[in-house]
């Protein structure tokens, strides 16, 4: 019985190590750096600050916003898709005239680097109004400090998909920068994949975010109904069919890539009553169903960007 005995001890030991192996890689899995939460609050805060001036297109809060979004990606090590990070553009809007300027940046995809994934996001807003500063927080500061904590997490997972990083100017008037952006691009559009869009996403009523485009793309309906994303906060899909009450295929950035039948999902919340108001400030963000919005996001480019598109 002795050596029996030895052998089930070993046996034991054997089993318990193995069990505390998997228990380590799975935490390991489970705590997987993905971006800095306080950053990423740090972010929505300073471009939500009085300093920014609402961030109004062609003013001086837009400006700096810009410089701000370009310096960030530098510091991340992002490529800008052209010669600069800057695209310039001007437009005209209840008759006058604007200059818009779009931040563009480039990270190469290391499988499949002729195809592209936009993730893109404005930074524009309605600047002030009657001696009033409207911050938006929200809308959009919320999706624009996204776009950095995407960038931190690129740096220790690359993308297989090469990926644009694009923040938009004047959407606010019109998709102006989007649509600018998708007429003339260096990219052929067949080499564009999908747009992944952000636009207020920074907190809800009803705890509920929303992946808008599934209905146009099987591909995609299946990436956001296959997989459970989120135990703290409801991810749905809609608002992009007859079955809504409002259809919010038109009502971003993404909507200049659906109308050039490029792919896209957008991320975005219902309105709430600080919507295009000045009190859409940082402090009426929900900081915890925000951060768990960007790691759901993140999540599901990381689903996307495994398949083959």
């Amino acid at each position: 019985m002795k050596p029996l005995k030895i052998i089930y001890i070993s046996f034991l030991c054997l089993f318990s190590t193995l069990c505390f192996s998997q228990s380590t890689v799975q935490d390991k899995a489970d705590t997987k750096f993905l971006f800095d939460e306080n950053l990423l609050l740090q972010h929505i805060k300073t471009l939500s600050s009085d300093a920014f001036e609402g961030r109004r297109t062609g003013m001086e809060g837009a400006i700096k916003a810009e410089k701000y979004i370009v310096n960030q990606f530098k510091l991340h090590n992002v490529l800008p898709l052209g010669k600069d990070f800057e695209q310039t553009f001007s437009f005209t809007s209840e008759g006058k005239k604007y200059n818009g300027t779009n931040v563009l940046g480039f990270i190469k995809g290391s499988l499949y680097p002729e195809k592209y994934i936009v993730i893109s996001a404005h930074y524009d807003h309605e600047g002030i109004k009657k001696g009033k500063i409207y911050n938006g927080a929200d809308d959009n500061a919320s999706g624009i400090s996204a776009l950095f904590s995407f960038t931190e997490y690129f740096k220790s997972n690359p993308p297989k998909h090469s990926v644009i990083l694009a923040a938009f100017d004047a959407e606010e008037l019109g998709l102006k920068g989007s649509e600018y952006y998708v007429n003339n691009t260096i990219i052929p559009l067949k080499q564009i994949m999908v747009n992944l869009n952000m636009d207020m996403i920074s907190r809800s009523d009803k705890n509920e975010l929303f992946a808008v485009g599934t209905v146009y793309n099987k591909t995609l309906e299946t990436v956001v109904s296959g997989h459970e994303y989120s135990k703290k906060i409801k991810f749905l899909k809609g608002h992009d069919e007859g079955n809504w009450k409002e259809n919010w295929t038109e009502a971003s950035d993404h909507a200049s890539f659906h109308n050039k039948n490029i792919p896209f999902l957008y991320f975005g919340v219902d309105d709430h009553k600080d919507y295009h108001e000045p009190t859409d400030d940082y402090e009426n963000i929900q900081p915890e169903f925000y951060i768990e919005a960007v790691k759901v996001i993140i999540s599901v480019f990381e689903k996307i960007d495994v398949i083959q598109l």
